[in-house]
């Protein structure tokens, strides 16, 4: 007998002729988070196996085992599984002695067999009574329930026979890299850190841009956002933080255009340079915490101005959410008690009181034109400072 976790995916089983190349990235974004562990990963058509080459029960080692399966999308569950021969006095002996193991407490169950095996001497319903039954005899209190069960007993029989309780569900969506790659605008907001999130889950590799204004805005205020950066990267197997000084290009709005313009003309510039640093990373699209008219900056005019600084792909997802689904999903990965830290970013700071929402395309890009950014937009990227952020939230120089 051994036991070994069980991994389960979802959409990756539809990928067609691609299906390989998602599983083989899975595999690989698993493998990254635990290579200091001795494991292997087997299996195939819808099903793998993690298992401890040499089966240490360090309790550990299974630690992070079960951290690196909570943070890796692509996986829809996972269950700790012990696997045994194809014997059926073996099964029920196996299967006695690891409820034991697992000190579970049996009242309602349900037996869930699987006879992938169409050899073995029991079908899937033979199986389901018998083993019920066997359950029934040795322990007082169970009782079967096959609609709401508090334990799911699953019986695999496949090239071995796998046992295993109640799966604990996982990010599902596809591992990250599939997708390419695209840069992150990262605020120290609710809304940009959930955006990331949202966008590692569908595959998308991300680089993250943070602006900061020294010394408008403090030292507080940009290691909040190293901080957020940190909180993210395992979901987004790491990632590269440019930290771009935005302070020149803000005091070049603010001396010679209209306040109430500043904010829609300051997301243009930072659109821009989003624009060519994702142009240098020969990344594919860029990604903003925007949701619809939550600010005047969010507006579908100002969006319609912003939007027109790149022709990369600018991908949004939290669009439609109200702020309530955002905190939802902050807090979910620990994102939000960050978030709310009183530190002003540089948006915050050089807001006008009575910010335009609906601006006027031709009038913006007038105001645009006539502000002199080039030399400014060289100096902000050749003196960014980066950061590369690893899979377990550590940054390395």
């Amino acid at each position: 007998m051994e036991k070994l976790y069980l991994l389960k995916i979802g959409e990756i089983a539809l990928k067609g002729n691609n299906r390989s190349f998602f599983e083989r990235k899975l595999r690989d974004n698993i493998r990254a988070k635990l290579k200091q562990l001795p494991i292997k990963i087997s299996g195939g058509h819808g099903r793998y196996y993690l298992s401890l080459t040499n089966q240490h029960e360090n309790s550990e080692y299974h630690k992070q085992i079960e951290w690196a399966l909570q943070t890796t999308f692509g996986l829809t569950g996972y269950a700790v599984a012990l696997k045994c021969q194809k014997d059926f006095s073996i099964i029920k002996e196996s299967l006695l002695a690891f409820i034991l193991e697992q000190n579970l407490k049996i009242d309602s169950f349900k037996i869930n067999a699987r006879r992938g095996d169409k050899k073995f001497e029991f079908d899937s319903n033979q199986i389901n009574c018998l083993l019920g039954e066997l359950i029934l005899n040795n322990f007082e209190s169970s009782y079967v329930d096959i609609h709401n069960p508090n334990l799911v007993i699953n019986v695999e029989i496949r090239e071995e026979c796998f046992i295993y309780f109640n799966s604990v569900k996982t990010l599902c969506g596809l591992p990250v890299g599939v997708a390419g790659r695209g840069t992150l605008m990262l605020s120290g907001g609710i809304d940009s850190p959930v955006a990331s999130y949202m966008m590692a889950k569908r595959g998308l590799k991300l680089d993250a841009l943070y602006f900061h204004a020294y010394p408008y805005t403090s030292d507080e205020a940009k290691q909040k956002v190293i901080d957020l950066a940190k909180i993210v990267a395992p979901y987004l197997d790491g990632l590269t933080l440019f930290i771009v000084n935005f302070t020149d290009i803000q005091m070049e709005i603010k001396q010679h255009s209209l306040s109430e313009l500043n904010t829609v003309l300051m997301r243009c510039c930072m659109m821009e340079i989003a624009h060519r640093i994702t142009t240098m990373r020969e990344n594919q699209a860029i990604i903003t915490g925007e949701a619809l008219s939550q600010v005047a900056s969010q507006t579908t005019y100002s969006l319609r101005v912003t939007s027109s600084h790149t022709d990369y792909p600018i991908l949004r997802p939290c669009i439609g959410l109200d702020k309530e689904e955002i905190i939802n999903i902050a807090k979910k990965i620990g994102t939000y008690q960050t978030s709310i830290l009183p530190f002003e970013d540089c948006c915050t700071l050089f807001s006008p009181k009575h910010p335009v929402i609906k601006p006027n395309f031709e009038a913006l890009k007038i105001a645009y034109d006539k502000l002199n950014l080039e030399t400014l937009y060289n100096e902000a990227i050749d003196k960014a400072q980066w950061l590369y952020i690893d899979r377990f939230g550590k940054i390395k120089f």
